[in-house]
């Protein structure tokens, strides 16, 4: 098992915690789910990687961004929803200011630089070492333990956290909001994926992945996949933040991210 609830974390500022998401190699894609996620393909993870337990919320959103553009923001615990209706180009900014800021920050005595997981990435850690439709199993009578969609969120955003974790210690991966990833969108996974995502300049759909609020089961599933155009805003679209030591070799660069951090090194 690469990775588990035990793994080592830190804290943020914010009160967010990123928890280690160790190397390892396991099976991408859903042989029984739709044709964007076939021909299943193995991935090697071979660098690791910091992953946010949940997703970014407003109020994190907020102190960085000095506004809130998300729909749900009623209610005294608003500030602890995933913060939504943000697209690729709001994404990019968020990460960028965020990088600067933490330019000289240590985190477990290492600097490091703030991104977006690659969709393999993501997968692995949505999987956490389980082959099933979801990392609790194959049945969606029990999704309403670990995740908010269609049938259960009662038409809105919840606060993030308050459904079971899966193996690895990660909230909300099943629903509550689409996460965007690094990754420009392809229909299939012919030629394989590696952990370094696919990014092409021309292209302008993202991958997004983890279902939301409004979509049934089935969109929520570890293997499922959608994508959105770079510059489309919706509430169900949000993100979750990857940190990487800057002693490393970097997965990825976000494209149009502060080359501060990685000065660096």
């Amino acid at each position: 098992m690469a990775s588990s609830p035990a793994s080592p974390f830190f804290t943020d500022v914010h009160g967010s915690t990123y928890r280690l998401v160790e190397p390892g190699r396991f099976l991408m894609g859903d042989v029984n789910g739709n044709p964007t996620e076939q021909p299943t393909c193995t991935v090697e993870i071979n660098q690791p990687f910091f992953l946010g337990e949940r997703n970014v919320t407003q109020a994190f959103w907020l102190d960085i961004m000095g506004e809130n553009p998300s729909k749900f923001q009623e209610g005294w615990s608003a500030g602890l929803r995933p913060v939504e209706n943000i697209n690729m180009n709001d994404v990019q900014l968020f990460i960028e200011r965020l990088n600067q800021r933490d330019a000289e920050v240590m985190y477990l005595g290492l600097l490091g630089h703030w991104r977006l997981p690659s969709e393999s990435e993501w997968e692995y850690a949505s999987r956490a070492d389980t082959q099933g439709r979801w990392s609790f199993g194959d049945k969606d009578i029990e999704l309403d333990e670990y995740g908010w969609h269609a049938g259960n969120s009662g038409g809105t955003t919840r606060e993030v956290g308050l459904k079971k974790a899966n193996p690895w210690g990660f909230f909300d991966m099943n629903g509550l909001v689409q996460e965007w990833c690094a990754d420009h969108w392809v229909k299939n996974y012919d030629g394989g994926r590696q952990q370094r995502p696919l990014l092409n300049d021309l292209a302008r759909k993202h991958v997004v992945r983890g279902g939301a609020w409004f979509t049934e089961s089935d969109s929520t599933r570890c293997g499922a996949r959608s994508f959105a155009d770079r510059e489309k805003r919706s509430d169900g679209l949000g993100l979750r933040l990857v940190w990487a030591p800057l002693d490393s070799q970097p997965v990825i660069q976000i494209q149009g991210a502060s080359p501060s951090s990685k000065e660096q090194s």
